[in-house]
């Protein structure tokens, strides 16, 4: 499947209720081969509205997060949620909706072949790491699944509501830019 014709399937989707309301499909955005993939939980408001994830205050202190390791979503990395559709309120993806989704996702990261993986919060870091993800105590680790490196960070909103978290996200980062030269040493001359 091309790229074309996975986000056309997925504009067409109607798995769950979430396409009932929503404003604009949010697919994803970046670099289609990226060695490095973030994913997130699901659109914002802001998001729905653009049709590209991570665009409001989160998506803006994720942007300064990728600066700080010299990443950049147009150069080097590739940004996606677990689903794809906003739901009511910005509450959490339902997890019959994430199931719904989650095959939209797989197909990209298929597509992609990320070599690391990148959880922004809990809620991506118990669909794609582990069921028992303590985001408080696991993020930052680096966990082998099938090959690829899988590491989960804060979400950016969660550091925008407690910002005392930014040093450990800080350090996380440091990691994160460690691994990404020792295995994806390419990455960094996009």
């Amino acid at each position: 499947m091309t790229w074309e014709d996975l986000e056309r399937a997925a504009q067409n989707c109607t798995r769950c209720a979430l396409y009932e309301t929503r404003t604009k499909l949010v697919f994803g955005v970046g670099v289609r081969d990226a060695d490095v993939m973030f994913v997130g939980e699901g659109p914002g408001e802001n998001e729905d509205l653009q049709g590209e994830p991570f665009v409001g205050r989160g998506g803006q202190l994720l942007d300064t997060m990728l600066t700080l390791i010299d990443l950049d979503r147009r150069r080097n990395v590739y940004i996606a949620n677990i689903v794809k559709c906003r739901p009511p309120k910005n509450r959490d993806p339902l997890g019959t909706e994430q199931e719904a989704c989650i095959g939209w996702l797989r197909a990209q990261m298929d597509l992609i072949k990320p070599k690391i993986v990148v959880c922004l919060g809990r809620i991506a870091a118990t669909v794609l790491i582990k069921p028992d993800f303590k985001i408080t105590r696991e993020h930052g680790q680096f966990f082998d699944i099938n090959g690829v490196q899988y590491m989960a960070l804060y979400h950016p909103a969660a550091l925008l509501r407690d910002p005392r978290k930014k040093p450990e996200t800080f350090d996380d980062l440091k990691a994160l830019q460690a691994k990404i030269r020792e295995l994806c040493p390419g990455t960094y001359t996009r």
